[in-house]
């Protein structure tokens, strides 16, 4: 049983680590192509007649403040239940509209427009990632991929991916959209190793597709360590299975109509760039919901 996992799911075995860690950005020798459709970024705050600088300076501080990252997330673990998840605890005051900023790990783009790489899976990111010589693919059949995206803080990133090569363009493509759509990722990253045997704490929210392990409570192996699954925002768009939810503290989302930033809903530039590509999404499932997971077979 994998205890660090903040999203399970029985049937695709879609997860996601729930503690937020810092990492050293990859160095990975890879060019980057830009593609040419502008972008509208933040405005920086315009100083009206009568406004001091002091007053302009306050302002800018409390709209820095209304995205900062709690200190204790990621720290609290979780009591477990009998079948290794942590206990389903009310969502806290300041993640009921989560909008935290971006930690970057990669240099973000270079213009105000969408910039990717993709390649083969350099050594120094293999070695930090879920892969070893027992999964379902070979480092052949893998992808590394950089791309650009919209923070919840309004600014520009460079977020990472390892995905299946035979969809790594197409991964581009939809997250392109994205980008150009303004939709916002609080974090997306390659998973490391050492996170799929994390204690839960239940306020993950991690973006990512490779994660070489079994699905949940079986012995067949997850979309995921496959590259064949992408998982969106997992906090704002929890795994629900009976009284199961995934992230842990993540309830507050369990309420679709409520729609806040970062949320996954049908029709949306999200569903409707996936199911281009010929993917399936969790949230159309009957028996189960996994608002998160996009796959390449519906499993």
């Amino acid at each position: 049983m994998w205890m660090g996992a903040v999203v399970a799911l029985a049937m695709a075995g879609c997860t996601q680590p729930d503690r937020q860690a810092s990492q050293q950005p990859p160095t990975a020798d890879v060019s980057v192509t830009s593609v040419t459709t502008p972008v509208v970024t933040a405005a920086s705050p315009v100083t009206a007649p009568g406004t001091s600088t002091t007053a302009l300076a306050t302002t800018t501080t409390a709209m820095d403040s209304a995205f900062a990252r709690p200190d204790w997330l990621g720290t609290r673990l979780l009591e477990l239940d009998a079948n290794g998840f942590g206990i389903i605890t009310p969502t806290p005051p300041e993640l009921m509209d989560r909008q935290l900023t971006t930690i970057d790990v990669l240099p973000p783009p270079t213009a105000d427009q969408f910039e990717f790489s993709l390649g083969p899976v350099p050594t120094d990111v293999l070695t930090r990632s879920t892969w070893h010589d027992g999964c379902p693919v070979t480092v052949d059949e893998l992808q590394y991929v950089t791309m650009s995206h919209v923070g919840f803080d309004g600014q520009m990133h460079t977020g990472e991916m390892i995905v299946n090569a035979a969809f790594s363009a197409d991964v581009v493509d939809v997250f392109r959209v994205l980008f150009e759509a303004r939709f916002p990722i609080e974090e997306m990253r390659v998973i490391r190793g050492d996170e799929l045997d994390l204690h839960p704490t239940g306020d993950g929210n991690v973006t990512s597709s490779f994660a070489c392990r079994d699905a949940v409570e079986t012995t067949s192996w997850s979309q995921h360590a496959y590259g064949l699954a992408v998982d969106i925002n997992p906090f704002h768009n929890p795994y629900l299975r009976g009284d199961l939810v995934l992230p842990e503290l993540a309830s507050a989302y369990l309420d679709r109509t409520n729609v806040r930033p970062g949320m996954v809903v049908g029709g949306d530039p999200v569903t409707a760039s996936f199911a281009e590509m010929g993917w399936f999404w969790g949230g159309e499932w009957t028996s189960l919901k996994d608002w998160m997971h996009f796959s390449s077979n519906g499993r």
